[in-house]
């Protein structure tokens, strides 16, 4: 297929290194001129400076040419569904086979499109020889395997991004027990990534998960993650969402504030791998409700600068994963397994198509923080939150603390809450808040509220602040709780303890271990994060329950070592 020269070909970013100097949050495509309303996917989504794709599987990539006419001229960028996965490109060890993702890339060469390489590191999907190696070896084949993988299209324009390490959390939010957890530990995360840095330079590299589309315990732990991995200055440049949704569990909460969260990381976001299944038989009410999501989804990546598209797991359902996987259900793609339109791609094409105009207008200003929780180094504020009608969206709030000519930013949130941390002991402070929408506009500035720190602070080896992640009618989410060494000898283990305010209940928790006394909870430090040398820190994270209508979160924390 010959593309349209009205399609824009993929820009691959070289000097990635002085692109993140400036502070660029770069997507791959530039805007192009806006498309006609008749246009295909992949031409609407050029003109709003993102991408559209799909994950294409080999066999009627290579025999069907009603598969090759859809993919070539509806998206501009493709995945490969499997050909670029371990147990497809190093069956044995050592010996590389690259048909498959050779015809892959030569595909979107031809075709004008950007290629996303999936997976480099992943517990499913990897040959058993892999798995039985010991800590040395292993580590040794991982990295080999990235740099010929990655190495082989280091030099091809096509190639621009990298699924560097592939579900690393489990359903909880702990870190996922695989075989390269249990034999490498935590440590194979930055040593990936760190390989395929070096394998190629100028290729933007993601951590890749799912149901961490929306806020919730496992998405603040991928937060956390990359957050301490950037801090260590491990290249993780893009977080992928991938967004495996069903109509019959609900649409993620908080999506596009989720989105926002990480890129205020300085991540791209993006989404991956989108299909949104249902229970067979189709129907149109069922039809109607797929296609919101879609839209929601969609809408959601428009609304945030960082967000640099969304691909789905294939197109068709012809060649879908899901009625194997979840027997009895189906109809997840945007195409019948007739080649047929479906009202999932309608609203795709119309959110792309649609809302060119920008969001000029700014969210309504907060109301007036209250303070409350205050401590020698902490402080809890909650405010009446803001509504936005400019048709981005609300994306959350920045804390100023008011000094003068200079006001600083103390933290930000998505909600209408936060637990500012970090704060000097015996000090007066006077904060305001703002709301910003989706485009980047700024709200007024509320009413200030004024407090001071309590004096004191920690003492011993070691101390724990947290911060309220995000809150709900009768829960919450506490995440990171931050324990850091401030003595002057290395941890060999930590301990915290807080107390739960009473009607308050555990519900989860991730990177330590967590005992309940009444209302008081001790959390022990795991094997991978107890050792911590001077001034270094580390964190953990869990998710409670309240009665309704109860605001209260928890407090008196304190550390010790062992």
């Amino acid at each position: 297929m010959s593309p349209s020269p009205l399609i824009t070909p993929p820009v691959r970013i070289r000097t990635f290194a002085a692109v993140a100097l400036l502070g660029l949050l770069a997507v791959f495509l530039l805007p192009s001129a806006p498309a006609d309303a008749s246009a295909p996917l992949r031409q609407h989504a050029a003109s709003r400076g993102k991408f559209v794709g799909a994950a294409l599987a080999a066999s009627p990539l290579a025999n069907e040419a009603a598969y090759r006419t859809i993919a070539a001229t509806e998206f501009n960028q493709v995945t490969a569904e499997n050909a670029m996965k371990w147990e497809a490109t190093e069956p044995s060890q050592g010996q590389f086979t690259f048909g498959g993702a050779d015809a892959l890339v030569n595909f979107a060469t031809q075709n004008d499109q950007q290629v996303h390489g999936h997976t480099l590191v992943w517990h499913s999907q990897t040959p058993g020889w892999v798995q039985s190696l010991g800590a040395t070896a292993m580590r040794s084949a991982m990295q080999n395997h990235i740099s010929q993988v990655v190495g082989r299209y280091a030099n091809n324009p096509a190639v621009v991004s990298w699924d560097v390490v592939n579900e690393v959390f489990d359903d909880n939010g702990n870190l996922r027990t695989s075989f390269w957890y249990n034999t490498l530990g935590q440590s194979y995360i930055a040593d990936a990534f760190r390989a395929a840095r070096a394998a190629d330079p100028d290729a933007r590299l993601c951590i890749n998960d799912y149901n961490v589309e929306g806020v919730n315990a496992k998405s603040t732990a991928m937060y956390d993650l990359v957050r301490s991995l950037r801090q260590q200055g491990v290249p993780v440049d893009c977080v992928g969402f991938q967004g495996h949704l069903a109509i019959q569990y609900g649409f993620p909460a908080q999506v596009r504030q989720n989105m926002q969260r990480f890129a205020d990381l300085g991540v791209q976001v993006r989404v991956t791998e989108l299909d949104v299944r249902m229970t067979l038989p189709r129907d149109t009410a069922k039809d109607a409700t797929q296609a919101t999501y879609y839209r929601d989804v969609v809408d959601a990546c428009l609304a945030v600068n960082a967000c640099a598209g969304v691909t789905v797991w294939g197109f068709t359902d012809k060649y879908s994963w899901v009625p194997e996987t979840f027997p009895g259900q189906g109809a997840a793609l945007l195409y019948d397994e007739s080649y047929q339109r479906k009202p999932a791609y309608t609203a795709v094409h119309d959110a792309l198509a649609g809302g060119a105009s920008p969001d000029t207008t700014p969210p309504t200003t907060p109301g007036a923080p209250s303070a409350s929780g205050v401590t020698a180094g902490s402080a809890t504020l909650t405010w009446t939150a803001s509504t936005d009608s400019g048709g981005s969206g609300l994306a959350g709030y920045d804390v100023y603390r008011e000094q003068g000519a200079t006001d600083p930013v103390l933290g930000r949130s998505g909600t209408n809450s936060i637990t500012l941390t970090g704060l000097s002991a015996a000090t007066q402070y006077q904060v305001y808040v703002r709301a910003r929408d989706g485009a980047g506009n700024l709200s007024g500035n509320s009413a200030t509220v004024t407090f001071t720190t309590t004096t004191g602070g920690g003492g011993g080896p070691c101390s724990a602040t947290a911060t309220v992640q995000t809150q709900w009618n009768n829960g919450y989410v506490v995440q990171p709780v931050t324990v850091a060494n401030t003595g002057t000898s290395t941890l060999a283990g930590w301990t915290v303890t807080f107390t739960l305010p009473a009607g308050h209940s555990l519900t989860g928790s991730w990177n330590a271990t967590l005992t309940t006394s009444g209302q008081t909870v001790t959390a022990r430090s795991m094997g991978y994060n107890g050792t911590l040398a001077p001034a270094a820190s580390t964190s953990f994270g869990f998710q409670a329950a309240r009665p309704s209508g109860d605001t209260q979160t928890p407090s008196g924390y304190t550390c010790a070592s062992p």
